[in-house]
C-alpha cells in the first residue's frame, strides 16, 4: 500500500470518526490531507521508503486563531497523539501533543509560510522568483481529503496558477543554460581535452533540460532526487529523461562523444519543438541561445523582462 493510500485509510477509520465525536464544531474550519515533503506526498514511495517516516498519519490544517483559537487547537493536537499507535501492521511514531513534522495538527499559515515565504498563497514578483521550484511541488502536492472551510484549497490552486511571466522568464533563463553547456561548452571541453569537465558540462545541461521541461509542462519540479521519476510522468517531452539518463551515466571517450553529441542536439530539436508548439518562439534554427531570447521577449511585465535574462534561474 502506498503512503497516500494508507494516510487515507487511517483519516478515514479513526480520524473522521475522532472529529465527528470530539470536535463536531470544529469540522467546518478545517482541512484534512496529506500534503508537503516525502515521497509519500507525490505517490512515489516503494519497498525502499519504508526504512523511514512510513506510518499511519495525517495532517489537520487549522485557520488562523481568529477562527480556531490556541485552546481549541491544543485540544485537537492531544486528540490526534491518542489515536491508535498501530494500523494495519504498521506503528505510528511517538508524537509529541504539538504533533508530528509531517503528520498532526499544523497551522495553514505556518505550513504554507514555510514552504512559499507567504501565507495565503499570494506571492510577490520577488517571491516568484525566487521560491524553490520544490518548495512550490511540497506546497500543492499529495491529496486534500476533506476542505469545506476551502481556504487550503484556495491557497493550493493560487499556487498551481503561477504567472506566466514568471513561467516564461525561468524558461528563457533555462534554454540559455541549455545552450550555454551543452551545445557549446561539452564540444569545447572534450577539444580542450578536459573529459571531466565536459561531464560537468553535461550535468548542468541535464539540470537545465529537466527545469525547462517541467516549465514547458507548467510543472513545479520536485525535489532532485525525484525529478526524474516525476519527468517520466510528464505529458509533454517525457522520453527526455531516459536521453538524459544516457547522457549523466555514459563516459566522454572517443566511441561516446559524437554519440552524445548528437544526443543533446536531438534533445535541444525536442525542446525547440515544443517551444513552437506553445507559440513561445519565432526564433529559427535549432540554436537553443537565439530560441532563449525569443522566449524572453514573450514576457509582457517590462520590469521583469528588463531583468537580466538569468534572473529567474
Amino acid at each position: 500500500m502506498k503512503g497516500l493510500e494508507l494516510s487515507r485509510a487511517f483519516y478515514r477509520e479513526y480520524g473522521e470518526p475522532m472529529l465527528r465525536e470530539k470536535f463536531p464544531e470544529l469540522i467546518p474550519f478545517l482541512a484534512v490531507g496529506l500534503t508537503g515533503s516525502g515521497s509519500e506526498c507525490y505517490g512515489f514511495d516503494d519497498e525502499v521508503s519504508q526504512d523511514h517516516d512510513f506510518e499511519p498519519g495525517f495532517c489537520i490544517f487549522v485557520p488562523g486563531e481568529e477562527v480556531v483559537g490556541r485552546k481549541a487547537a491544543f485540544a485537537l493536537e492531544r486528540a490526534y497523539a491518542a489515536l491508535p499507535r498501530e494500523f494495519m501492521g504498521l506503528k505510528r511514531s511517538l508524537v509529541s501533543p504539538t504533533g508530528g513534522a509531517r503528520h498532526g495538527v499544523l497551522r495553514m499559515a505556518d505550513f504554507m509560510k514555510e514552504k512559499t515565504g507567504t501565507a495565503d498563497g499570494n506571492l510577490s514578483l520577488w517571491q516568484w522568483l525566487s521560491v524553490p521550484e520544490y518548495a512550490l511541488a511540497e506546497a500543492v502536492n499529495g491529496e486534500i481529503f476533506a476542505d469545506p472551510y476551502g481556504e487550503l484549497t484556495g491557497i493550493r490552486e493560487r499556487l498551481r496558477n503561477r504567472p506566466r511571466d514568471i513561467r516564461i522568464k525561468k524558461l528563457a533563463g533555462q534554454l540559455l543554460l541549455m545552450a550555454q553547456s551543452g551545445q557549446y561548452n561539452y564540444g569545447r571541453c572534450l577539444r580542450h581535452g578536459e573529459t571531466a569537465a565536459a561531464q560537468l558540462a553535461v550535468m548542468e545541461f541535464v539540470k537545465s533540460t529537466m527545469a525547462a521541461v517541467f516549465l514547458l509542462n507548467d510543472v513545479y519540479q520536485p525535489y532532485y532526487k525525484w525529478s526524474f521519476r516525476a519527468m517520466r510522468a510528464l505529458p509533454r517531452l517525457a522520453l527526455t529523461a531516459e536521453l538524459l539518463e544516457y547522457l549523466m551515466t555514459t563516459d566522454n571517450e572517443e566511441e561516446t562523444r559524437e554519440e552524445k553529441s548528437k544526443v543533446i542536439e536531438g534533445i535541444a530539436s525536442d525542446v525547440i519543438g515544443e517551444l513552437r508548439a506553445q507559440g513561445l518562439t519565432r526564433a529559427s534554427g535549432g540554436e537553443l541561445e537565439a530560441h532563449a531570447y525569443s522566449v524572453h521577449d514573450k514576457v509582457a511585465d517590462v520590469e521583469l523582462r528588463n531583468m537580466h535574462i538569468l534572473a529567474a534561474v
